[in-house]
């Protein structure tokens, strides 16, 4: 039984791709000790689409022509997954998103729907990242956004649900992927009034704004609340310089430091650190992106177990009838449904910080 990867392995969200890599591979090496799945042995085949969606889609027909392939995990990248959804489709081959929140990707308009997810979304993402701000006291967020698939989707949630409660953004600024300086864009934020930026940027683009916001005199710095996509990379060591001068936040869905289920989460990282000498809660890089793909690879073991098959279309169906299964990242009662493709809710949602070490944890104010 063979489930691919398709991920960024070697580029600028490389350790995120190598965490989903991990957590799968925990998965797939458990699976093998019980037997397999339909007593089969579970292989994983890795591919690198280094962020660029044509290289995605090149991939996606690579791995659908594989003998024994039921499903691909994929993640980071919201472009690139939405590229990969025609050919994803037209070979009928199930996408478990273990990372990319764009909501495009699961509302696709497809009929039966092939993509399923166990990550954030944008579409509760928006409305989360909203609240989280007024309920710290912020009064007019403005949006700090990448002119992408991924930003103009968290855009199109954040204004809806800002105008849910009567609002709108003091601004909307965007900007190019990899962005050299976003310093026209913070000024013209903070000339609209803004007393927070919620922002969607990247690897790349994230220490950008802080280094901008840091070099402003200290009474005209914003604080900053972004998307989950700062940390698909060491954000920490680059922004670390500007940590202390700014006040940044940002989302997550899980983390080993404060689990929602303290027993599960002891009991994999026994595991891990086994698979993976001298790890620690602390040295384990996008938490959240190592914990759903570890529960993805095993929802849809339960789901081929449950069609009795390999056969794509009947895993499809299966994927869609599970009964309640306890994840690592939460109690999934069920995971997907016919009309719910996302297995995650904004009730797993958080917002982070990076400690003194670097270490991503919950932000309990």
């Amino acid at each position: 039984v063979r489930i691919g990867l398709d991920a960024d392995m070697t580029a600028d969200s490389a350790l995120s791709g190598e965490a989903i890599r991990r957590g799968a591979a925990l998965a797939v090496v458990e699976l093998n000790q019980a037997g397999g799945i339909l007593g089969r042995p579970v292989e994983m085949l890795v591919l690198d689409h280094r962020g660029v969606p044509s290289r995605g889609r090149d991939n996606i027909e690579v791995l659908a022509t594989m003998t024994g392939l039921v499903a691909v995990l994929g993640g980071v990248h919201t472009p690139v997954a939405l590229h990969e959804l025609p050919a994803l489709h037209e070979n009928r081959l199930i996408y478990l998103d273990v990372w990319a929140s764009g909501t495009p990707i699961i509302e696709n308009g497809y009929d039966p729907n092939y993509a399923f997810r166990v990550a954030i979304s944008d579409s509760l993402a928006g409305d989360f990242l909203v609240k989280a701000a007024l309920e710290r006291g912020y009064r007019r967020p403005a949006l700090l956004l990448m002119e992408t698939g991924w930003g103009r989707s968290n855009e199109k949630a954040m204004t809806a649900a800002l105008a849910g409660r009567d609002m709108k953004p003091a601004a909307v600024e965007w900007f190019r992927w990899g962005a050299k300086s976003l310093a026209p864009q913070i000024e013209r934020i903070a000339r609209s009034g803004a007393d927070v930026i919620l922002m969607v940027a990247g690897i790349r683009e994230g220490p950008v704004a802080m280094r901008d916001m840091a070099a402003r005199p200290e009474e005209m710095r914003l604080p900053i609340i972004s998307h989950s996509g700062i940390t698909s990379g060491d954000f920490f060591a680059a922004a670390k310089d500007n940590l202390d001068k700014v006040d940044l936040s940002f989302l997550q869905s899980y983390s080993f430091v404060d689990p929602p289920h303290p027993d599960r989460a002891e009991r994999f990282l026994a595991d891990f650190s086994r698979l993976y000498p001298g790890t620690t809660v602390e040295r384990i890089t996008s938490p959240a992106a190592v914990a759903q793909a570890y529960d993805a690879v095993n929802l849809l073991a339960r789901a081929i177990e449950k069609a009795g098959t390999v056969d794509r279309p009947a895993v499809r169906d299966a994927l869609e009838r599970l009964g309640p299964y306890k994840g690592l990242v939460r109690d999934y009662d069920p995971p997907f449904t016919p009309q719910r493709h996302d297995a995650l809710t904004a009730a797993d949602y958080f917002l982070a910080r990076f400690d003194a070490d670097g270490t991503i944890v919950p932000d309990r104010q």
